[in-house]
């Protein structure tokens, strides 16, 4: 997670990811290259890092797993243009396997645009993610947990779009028109 979205954790989607998933850890800063506990993940587990390029394996065509090491994904929880510095920087990430996947889904981030109509933001991304890794058998879980999954990021959109709406309210930093 990049330093400037670990201020923000009343509306981190990647901070709710994180919460959400029983093994998951979060890591924050920019240049992970001598991160002793990722390169540790790396070097234990078959290990991708979700990031769309042309040379990625598609989750939702393939299945990613081919070792008998335990499955292990990285996500750059920022926006777009400060993920690039972490990617950049981090030169055990950069030389991961890439993985993407491809949805008709639309982000219901609806306070905040994203940069293409495609894109999702990090929690929706991740339960693409695990709906595709159950496709292919890799994990489990259950209807309701999946269907639950984005609640917390639902209930943090209606809270803000309450702020919003709200002419007394000065909790909203933006200019009204």
């Amino acid at each position: 997670m990049h330093p400037k979205e670990f201020k923000k954790v009343k509306n981190n989607t990647g901070h709710f990811t994180h919460l959400s998933l029983d093994n998951s850890e979060l890591f924050v800063g920019i240049d992970f290259s001598d991160h002793k506990r990722i390169n540790e993940i790396i070097k234990t587990h078959e290990s991708y890092i979700l990031f769309p390029s042309p040379h990625a394996t598609n989750l939702t065509h393939s299945n990613p797993k081919s070792t008998s090491k335990p499955l292990a994904i990285f996500l750059i929880d920022s926006t777009w243009a400060c993920a690039k510095p972490i990617f950049n920087r981090s030169k055990n990430l950069q030389n991961l396997k890439h993985l993407s996947f491809t949805t008709t889904k639309t982000s219901q981030y609806k306070i905040k645009a994203q940069p293409q109509e495609a894109y999702l933001s990090t929690i929706e991304s991740t339960q693409v993610v695990l709906e595709l890794l159950q496709k292919h058998g890799i994990e489990a879980f259950n209807k309701e947990d999946l269907e639950g999954f984005l609640e917390p990021f639902h209930q943090m959109i209606a809270y803000q779009e309450v702020l919003i709406n709200n002419p007394k309210s000065n909790a909203v930093r933006f200019k009204r028109y």
